[in-house]
């Protein structure tokens, strides 16, 4: 079993900034990649980035917010990745899940980023 928690979002103004961080933790052996999707009312579920834990994949970042939008391992926990939101706008708005690939995908529960214009 693999835990997923998401921690970072809230409110923020557009073209402001905020950093979600994701932890993986319990059986955890060989995570292949950590990522984040995002989902609104009305909008397809998209998937933002991932970050490669293999040298199997690249880093991806998702064309709607590429250029504002980077991930990153932390570097002092092997098992999190952070999301940093830069130039945020109201279609930023949303449910952010992360995820973890190993053998299957776990799920966090999700965090929710709020921008105002």
């Amino acid at each position: 079993q693999v835990q997923v928690a998401e921690s970072g979002g809230g409110l923020v103004q557009s073209g402001g900034s905020l950093r979600l961080s994701c932890e993986a933790s319990g059986t955890i052996f060989n995570i292949g990649k950590m990522g984040w999707y995002r989902e609104s009312p009305g909008k397809q579920r998209e998937l933002v980035a991932w970050f490669p834990f293999s040298e199997e994949t690249t880093i991806y970042i998702g064309n709607s917010v590429k250029g504002r939008f980077t991930i990153s391992k932390e570097n002092n926990n092997k098992n999190a990745v952070s999301l940093q939101m830069n130039n945020l706008r109201r279609e930023d708005t949303a449910v952010y899940y992360c995820f973890v690939d190993q053998e299957t995908r776990w799920w966090g529960k999700g965090t929710l980023v709020t921008v105002s214009s």
